[in-house]
């Protein structure tokens, strides 16, 4: 009797997920349909993402990571969200404390665990937003056109992967993304942008 009342929980809790919400992998990490499998030669995803039109982007995230659950559940799984991702991003997702080995963009092999070190990661989610051409001999971090660390709500998340991915970080009139965030959120109150 337990066994199918656990059983039935567990049917039912599956059947009540959020449309595009992530499950979790046998690393324990979140897997959402945007992300992509590759070899982690980081070099050769930023020549794909720009070979497909997007902009690569790096998460961090880690077994257990209350955060990282409160961002594939709350704001990833919006329609919203996840569209904008899979049409404009090219993820590659690395694990905290992970051992697969990762290329930097300075040509340094390491494992994801020493990659975080090397990077100065302390934090998940982390993500890090990448330009289309990277200056050689440069690393991840010091090649970043912003980095994101930690769970943030739907407006703030899509205000950064949209000033990431708009250049607005690189045009004429700079508006640095505090300013912009700022503005996006007025026009949401205002009514005048969703």
């Amino acid at each position: 009797m337990i066994l199918r009342r656990t059983l039935l929980g567990f049917v039912l809790g599956a059947l009540a997920l959020p449309l595009g919400a992530a499950t979790l992998g046998d690393d324990g990490l979140h897997k959402a349909d945007w992300m992509r499998e590759t070899f982690k030669d980081l070099r050769e995803d930023l020549e794909e993402a720009n070979g497909e039109g997007k902009r690569l982007m790096v998460i961090f995230e880690q077994r257990g990571c209350i955060y990282c659950t409160k961002m594939h559940k709350e704001v990833f799984s919006q329609a919203k969200v996840s569209d904008y991702i899979n049409g404009n991003y090219f993820v590659v997702q690395l694990n905290l404390y992970g051992d697969v080995e990762v290329t930097d963009f300075d040509g340094e092999t390491l494992s994801e665990k020493e990659m975080a070190r090397k990077w100065g990661i302390l934090f998940t989610p982390a993500m890090m937003f990448l330009p289309e051409v990277v200056e050689e001999g440069a690393s991840t971090p010091r090649a970043a056109v912003a980095i994101m660390p930690g769970a943030f709500g739907v407006g703030t998340t899509m205000d950064m992967f949209t000033w990431v991915n708009e250049k607005l970080y690189a045009s004429d009139n700079v508006e640095d993304f505090q300013r912009y965030h700022a503005r996006r959120i007025q026009e949401r109150n205002d009514g005048s942008t969703d």
